[in-house]
């Protein structure tokens, strides 16, 4: 089951038949895992419960048992990414990163019945839970590349970590709150004022001038620093 939002594109016949059968997988194993445990249940059964061989069932989910939980893994991570390299002109990447945030709590994804169920397996599951630790690791790095190939700054740069770190943790805080897509406001204004902030305290190189912090054009911290 997802945790970010994205949906996969038609594609050709062939596509869909190959998207179908992996859905088909995930389904099976989510629905044997929220009825009897995840440990209490095993690759060969699911398989058979998806009516495909154990062979195909690691041809989709090369990564294993627990990758069978977090089927959109990849997907999610794109479209993350997407969030911020593919928004429209004169969108800045706060807006852009919280309008994706937004669309996930409001998805058909956090309306399905079982995902509170979903949710409590994986905090209940030890090996779930480190996988999803992993999972949500690669997606910060893969969203702090991004962040630092938008704004030219290098990959291991700690704005571009800090922020993609303190992003990726609004997901968790607004699931908390009774009304999620409130909670996802106020956390990314509370964030967005913060790096504007700290933009307004930088000082530039000498003989540079100072970047205005209420520039429409981003938050300040978000563009190439002053060098």
């Amino acid at each position: 089951m997802a945790e970010t939002i994205d949906r996969a594109g038609t594609g050709g016949r062939r596509e869909r038949k190959k998207a179908a059968t992996r859905q088909a997988i995930a389904d099976t194993a989510l629905r044997l895992f929220l009825e009897r445990g995840y440990e209490q249940v095993g690759v060969r059964e699911i398989a058979e419960g998806a009516d495909v061989s154990v062979s195909t069932l690691f041809n989709y989910f090369p990564q294993g048992k627990e990758a069978l939980v977090f089927d959109e893994d990849a997907r999610n991570e794109a479209a993350l990414v997407r969030a911020v390299t593919d928004r429209p002109p004169g969108q800045t990447i706060p807006h852009a990163l919280r309008a994706h945030l937004t669309g996930f709590v409001d998805s058909a994804h956090t309306r399905d019945p079982r995902f509170a169920d979903f949710q409590r397996l994986v905090q209940e599951t030890p090996a779930l839970r480190e996988y999803s630790r992993a999972m949500w690791l690669r997606h910060e790095h893969a969203l702090v590349r991004a962040l630092a190939d938008q704004t030219g700054r290098p990959h291991d740069d700690l704005i571009c970590a800090a922020y993609a770190r303190f992003t990726l943790e609004i997901l968790a805080f607004a699931g908390s709150r009774p009304d999620p897509a409130a909670a996802i406001d106020q956390a990314c204004l509370l964030l967005d004022q913060g790096w504007t902030a700290s933009a307004a305290r930088h000082d530039p190189e000498p003989g540079r001038p100072a970047t205005p912090a209420g520039d429409a054009s981003g938050p300040p911290m978000l563009r190439p620093a002053d060098r």
